[in-house]
């Protein structure tokens, strides 16, 4: 069973080869194992949770986290208009497995990877609670998500896309501070 992802975007271009060196030795310092895959992505084990602010982790039950380049950002049918310019490159940071710690782990990565970066984060969804489901043809769900994202401080666009059947649908982009104040939120969880 995959966990949820994330995405991150940048509005400088780097060389994917050049973001690896700098995380890599980063990363390092508090997971193990590191191990480079055959697509020039990471597979990474956090084994000290201290280095992205969580107090204590207990590593059963948390998984495999991977970072590998997003091919498809920018997208051409995905409307940046929120954005004084489009990403310009893109990157998915994900969990191998489900469940709360990996959620929490995969929050505090994405919150220090994005700072390290200089990204916004790209929740692949849009963010409520309860978890959403495929239900994009809901009014209601679309206002109970952006109800929940104005309670919260930091800065959140919505960012439509086409959903293949004719259709737009949303995916919520934030900054840092955002995901900070949804971290601490009691119905915090990622778009799976």
């Amino acid at each position: 069973m995959s966990g949820p992802a994330v995405g991150l975007w940048l509005f400088e271009p780097r060389k994917f080869g050049d973001i690896l060196a700098d995380v890599i030795p980063w990363l390092e310092s508090f997971c193990e194992p590191v191990e480079t895959k055959v697509d020039g992505g990471l597979d990474f084990w956090v084994r000290d949770g201290q280095a992205v602010g969580l107090s204590a982790l207990n590593p059963t039950g948390v998984g495999v986290f991977f970072l590998s380049e997003d091919e498809e950002i920018p997208a051409e049918d995905e409307d940046y208009s929120a954005f004084s310019r489009p990403p310009v490159q893109g990157l998915v940071l994900g969990a191998g497995c489900s469940g709360p710690a990996n959620h929490q782990v995969l929050g505090h990565l994405a919150i220090a990877l994005a700072e390290r970066l200089g990204a916004l984060i790209d929740f692949d969804g849009l963010l409520s609670y309860p978890t959403p489901r495929d239900d994009t043809g809901n009014g209601a769900f679309l206002d109970r998500a952006r109800v929940l994202v104005t309670s919260l401080p930091g800065s959140v666009a919505e960012v439509s896309y086409d959903t293949g059947d004719g259709g737009r649908w949303f995916r919520h982009v934030a900054d840092v501070e955002f995901l900070k104040a949804w971290l601490q939120h009691p119905g915090y969880h990622l778009v799976k």
